[in-house]
């Protein structure tokens, strides 16, 4: 057992690492080079993460690699290598909310076994989903009204934005842009 963790959490921060290489979204390249740190909280297990993940003009290996982790699939325990992007956009949309308390998470990313079954269950959930791929996140911030997360979301433009007032989120991708709304 000792050895598999091990080769996972290698894979992990291998990835990570990776990931840090890649250019930013055009977007986010109005966010500059300053600091850029995630705050979340799933609302399923209980994980936080509030750290830098961007200094320094790259992304931080290591702390993608924990945010990867409190955005995993909570249903399965799967994780899945997350887009940094996703990490902008929320930092963007906490930055013109002018607040620094955690979103608290919904759904990050989704296996497609858990995908299929959620599907199953209701014609609101795409069965090509941009969280089967890492670039999706649900999300609501205690205190706040929902409308002005949504709000947020729609001015960052960073991609999809679904919102689903009665279930009470907002749905965050880096896919095209695009927005709708649910129940």
């Amino acid at each position: 057992m000792q050895t598999l963790i091990g080769r996972r959490e290698a894979l992990r921060l291998g990835g990570a690492a990776a990931l840090s290489s890649l250019a930013m979204p055009a977007w986010a390249s109005a966010l500059g080079d300053s600091p850029r740190r995630a705050i979340l909280h799933n609302l399923h297990t209980g994980d936080r993460f509030n750290a830098v993940y961007f200094e320094n003009g790259r992304y931080v290996p290591q702390a993608l690699a924990e945010a990867m982790r409190v955005l995993r699939d909570w249903r399965t325990g799967e994780e899945h290598m997350m887009e940094p992007g996703l990490f902008d956009a929320l930092h963007a949309i906490n930055t013109r909310l002018e607040t620094n308390r955690p979103f608290q998470i919904i759904s990050g990313y989704r296996s497609p076994k858990t995908n299929a079954m959620l599907h199953a269950k209701s014609k609101g959930v795409a069965s090509q989903s941009q969280h089967t791929l890492g670039k999706a996140v649900d999300v609501r911030i205690e205190g706040l009204q929902l409308t002005h997360l949504h709000k947020a979301a729609l001015d960052v433009s960073a991609g999809g934005v679904g919102y689903y007032p009665n279930s009470n989120f907002v749905h965050v991708d880096t896919g095209r842009v695009r927005r709708w709304s649910g129940s």
